[in-house]
């Protein structure tokens, strides 16, 4: 079970392993939120289809944002057969490109914005620390955001 979000409006400093059913459960009381998510099923389908078993969600959208802008993440690249993942996904210096196919960014490990990868997606722009998601990909369902 996530913990409830502390005063600035994130998850307390952790990384929390959820499944599919709960992130749309607990994230997706909105419109918006939902497009997200359909957006994220898609980039976290390509993800599992290239072998990728994790996927660390952070952002406005793990937060209690009411309108989050996108989803903010990165993916362990261990067992990635990258012939058979999108290139988008791999591309991180534009990522216009995948905001505009997905509706957010996620990054893999190798090229994280900081030497240690989980320090830039547990800061929100304010500076406070906060939780990180670990979305279990063989939880996801095969099309749509529903559970």
């Amino acid at each position: 079970m996530l913990p409830l979000f502390d005063q600035h409006g994130n998850l307390p400093v952790g990384i929390y392993p959820i499944t599919w059913a709960e992130l749309v459960a607990r994230f997706g009381w909105n419109e918006r939120r939902l497009r997200l998510l359909d957006g994220l099923r898609q980039a976290a389908g390509e993800l599992r289809a290239a072998g990728c078993t994790v996927l660390y969600l952070g952002g406005s959208f793990a937060s209690s944002k009411n309108e989050p802008v996108d989803f903010d993440g990165c993916w362990e690249r261990t067992g990635i057969n990258v012939d058979r993942l999108d290139p988008v996904l791999l591309d991180s210096s534009n990522t216009a490109v995948q905001k505009a196919k997905y509706g957010g960014e996620l990054y893999p490990f190798k090229f994280a914005k900081s030497p240690n990868e989980f320090d830039f997606f547990q800061l929100d722009r304010e500076g406070h620390v906060k939780g990180l998601l670990a979305l279990d990909l063989s939880s996801l369902p095969m099309q749509g955001v529903q559970p």
